[in-house]
C-alpha cells in the first residue's frame, strides 16, 4: 500500500475481515519462509470478524459468555482477547536472529518493549498519552478526570526458532461492549477504551499511515 513502510520488511493490508484460523495458517507459512530464507519479513494489518482468542495462560473462568462470539486458541503468549471490526491488528513476522533499529538481536524481553514503544508512539501521533504499567501487559491511557486506567492496546507474541508472530491490536473504533464477554488479559479492575472513544476519530487508513511512520523510529 501506498506510504507504508516497505524497507526490507513486507507491508500487507487485508482489504476485509480476516477468518482466525486463515490468519494463522498465512502466518505460520510466512515464518517458515522467513526461517528458510526464502521469504521476506512481514508486517500484516487486518481487521477479524468478532471473536475471543486464549493465550497459553487463558483462565476458563476468564471467558464470561461462552457463546457469544467464536473463541479460538491463539498459540501465543497471554490470556483472553477480543479481536473484532474498528480494531487494527498488526501481526509482526521478524527474524529475532538480527537486530532491528533499536531492538537487539535475540532479546524477547527488548522485542515486546519495541512493540510497546511502537504503540506509544502512534498514539502520539493523534495526541494520545499511552502508557504502560508495571505488571499488566498492553499499552493504557487515563482518564484526565478521574485517573482510571484503560486499555487502548494489547500485545501477544509468539516466537518459534527466533522467528516472531501474533503481534499488536489497536483499539480505532470497535464496539467496546464487544470485551464485556471476557476479562481482557485477566485484568478485572480497568477498562477498555479506543481513540475514537479519546476523542481521535481518525481513520483506519490514518492509523496504518501513522504505524507504518512510527515502524521506521522503532524498528529500523
Amino acid at each position: 500500500m501506498d506510504g507504508l513502510a516497505s524497507t526490507g520488511v513486507d507491508w500487507r493490508v487485508a482489504a476485509f475481515p480476516v477468518a482466525y484460523p486463515a490468519a494463522i495458517a498465512e502466518m505460520q507459512s510466512r515464518i517458515a519462509a522467513v526461517r528458510a530464507g526464502t521469504g521476506a519479513e512481514c508486517v500484516w494489518l487486518l481487521e477479524h470478524p468478532p471473536l475471543y482468542t486464549a493465550g497459553t495462560s487463558a483462565r476458563p473462568a476468564d471467558l464470561l459468555v461462552s457463546d457469544r462470539f467464536p473463541t479460538h486458541d491463539a498459540g501465543r503468549g497471554g490470556k483472553w482477547t477480543y479481536h473484532g471490526p474498528g480494531q487494527r491488528v498488526a501481526y509482526v513476522m521478524l527474524d529475532l536472529d538480527r537486530r532491528h533499529g533499536s531492538v537487539a538481536a535475540r532479546d524477547l524481553h527488548a522485542y515486546v518493549n519495541g512493540l510497546e514503544r511502537w504503540l506509544i508512539a502512534t498514539l502520539a501521533t493523534f495526541g494520545i498519552r499511552g502508557e504502560i504499567r508495571c505488571g499488566r501487559v498492553g499499552v493504557w491511557v487515563a482518564d484526565p478526570a478521574t485517573g482510571r486506567d484503560a486499555k487502548i492496546a494489547a500485545i501477544g507474541v509468539r516466537v518459534t526458532r527466533w522467528v516472531s508472530w501474533h503481534g499488536i491490536s489497536l483499539n480505532v473504533n470497535p464496539t467496546l461492549d464487544h470485551f464485556d464477554g471476557i476479562i481482557p488479559c485477566g485484568i478485572a479492575d480497568h477498562g477498555v477504551t479506543s481513540l475514537h472513544a479519546r476523542g481521535a476519530r481518525v481513520s483506519m487508513n490514518e492509523v496504518d499511515l501513522a504505524l507504518s511512520a512510527t515502524w521506521q523510529q522503532i524498528f529500523e
